[in-house]
């Protein structure tokens, strides 16, 4: 019978089927950090229990990190006590941990793939809502909450509801200037920010076969901004030559009985989905959030939604809010508007590809005057990189602050944060009220480019137009 990698790879993690319906599903990999793990081991040290496969727990700092100044002690002290938790529980426990200075430290779904921790076919969980990244591969990959963190840690198993599996299939070639971060953007507003509740999204069609596996990572992060509880990619050649060698892939004899496992899990010709999208690539251009949530958005060069435009109450009230909480006038272009931060990184768009596209357009440019611009690689490996490429000297010249490896200001647990009601063009994947740690801080979501176009005309610009995308991918 003809199955999708979803319904093979949760049938062959299933333990057992629990009275109240859902199934104890065995976790393959556990991804933690320095926020969500701490009570979790706590509440083991109560029950008087230990970590039961500690070889599948790997651990990571990135939310709290200061990206700026890493020595220690930290200048905020519950920063500092975080880090120093995370250190003493993986050192009890004998939890692998990539600590900063480590060369591997760096934000938990950037290490994950890029160490080859993260694997086709296998459960993979981590108390942060976009462990989807890793669905990239092939694998199905959720966000937890504390109390489940201890159960994974103490049983390697969780209980887990099983989901419908919504197939969306982006055909076509996307135009010059159009991204991967615009694809995502544009699904989710199509399907709306709760379209997902239920789902785990499969993301198939010639453009995700032709995608790079950074570009797939791009889409499957998000997959929770639509709703959905996971996102995934079948895996294929290019998901094994992106894995082989790293450091925790298997090698030799085992390599060539992985690949052939990895290559059975993709889902079968004929399988059945609960729903099936369809979208043309050609029909996507670059796409900006204008509003307080991810579906809040439209391409560059349209105009922001006036509540006149809609019929329903809720919509009505719904954008009402965001135009209050933005500032700014329904119908209006949202190109233009004026940007005091702009900001590449995260785990939405901070790996390699991202600052080397952004950088070969921004190379020769300038940050506009009274603009902060920061750009934060994803994890140390990414600097090292870069650096290598000489990256970071294009950023800098350009005007760009060059940070060390964390979450940064997406979500500003550190002190990269918005001030007062900064607007800011942000790389990043949520644009809630007060995300970027300032309470009525104002935030637009775009594609790295187009951020480094927002950055160096001081407003929310079309980055085909800034940086003649067009012409310079032709030539």
């Amino acid at each position: 019978m003809s199955q999708s990698l979803f319904e093979k790879v949760w049938n062959a993690h299933a333990v057992k089927s629990l009275s109240n319906g859902q199934t104890q599903l065995l976790i393959g990999t556990h991804l933690i950090h320095e926020v969500t793990s701490p009570q979790a081991f706590g509440m083991l040290r109560d029950l008087g229990l230990s970590v039961k496969y500690p070889e599948r727990t790997f651990a990571t700092v990135d939310h709290i990190v200061p990206t700026k100044n890493q020595v220690e002690p930290f200048e905020d002290g519950l920063a500092q006590d975080m880090i120093t938790a995370l250190r003493d529980n993986c050192k009890e426990f004998g939890i692998k941990f990539f600590d900063i200075g480590s060369g591997g430290q760096g934000i938990v779904h950037v290490v994950g793939p890029e160490q080859g921790i993260t694997q086709p076919g296998t459960t993979i969980a981590c108390g942060d809502s976009h462990t989807a990244t890793h669905g990239a591969f092939g694998a199905i990959a959720f966000g937890i909450g504390t109390t489940q963190i201890r159960d994974v840690l103490a049983t390697q198993t969780m209980a887990l509801s099983k989901l419908k599996v919504r197939r969306i299939n982006v055909d076509g070639e996307l135009p010059p200037g159009v991204y991967a971060k615009d694809v995502i953007l544009h699904i989710i507003k199509l399907l709306g920010a709760k379209g997902g509740i239920g789902y785990a999204y499969e993301y198939g069609g010639s453009l995700f076969d032709n995608f790079s596996i950074e570009e797939r990572m791009t889409v499957c992060n998000m997959s929770i901004e639509g709703g959905a509880r996971c996102g995934y990619v079948n895996p294929d050649g290019k998901t094994f030559e992106y894995l082989k060698g790293r450091p925790f892939s298997p090698e030799g004899e085992a390599w060539d009985a992985g690949v052939e496992e990895w290559k059975a899990i993709a889902s079968d010709e004929g399988c059945h989905y609960d729903d099936i999208v369809n979208i043309r690539a050609e029909d996507i251009a670059p796409s900006v959030t204008w509003g307080i949530s991810p579906d809040h958005g439209i391409f560059v060069n349209e105009t922001i939604p006036s509540p006149d435009d809609v019929e329903g109450e809720e919509e009505k009230k719904s954008i009402e809010e965001a135009l209050e909480y933005m500032k700014f006038e329904g119908g209006s272009p949202i190109a233009g508007k004026a940007v005091d931060v702009c900001f590449i990184g995260s785990c939405t768009n901070g790996r390699l590809s991202d600052f080397r596209e952004a950088a070969k357009y921004l190379k020769g440019h300038k940050v506009a005057e009274g603009v902060t611009a920061i750009a934060v690689p994803g994890s140390e490996i990414v600097d090292h990189l870069c650096r290598q490429e000489g990256l970071h000297t294009i950023f800098e010249e350009a005007g760009f602050e060059w940070r060390g490896a964390g979450c940064s200001m997406c979500l500003a647990m550190n002190p990269d944060k918005l001030i007062g009601d900064q607007l800011c063009a942000s790389s990043s994947n949520r644009n809630f009220k007060g995300r970027q740690g300032s309470p009525i801080g104002r935030t637009i979501l775009m594609s790295p480019v187009m951020v480094a176009a927002a950055a160096v005309t001081g407003v929310v610009s079309d980055a085909r137009e800034v940086f003649q995308v067009g012409e310079a991918a032709a030539a």
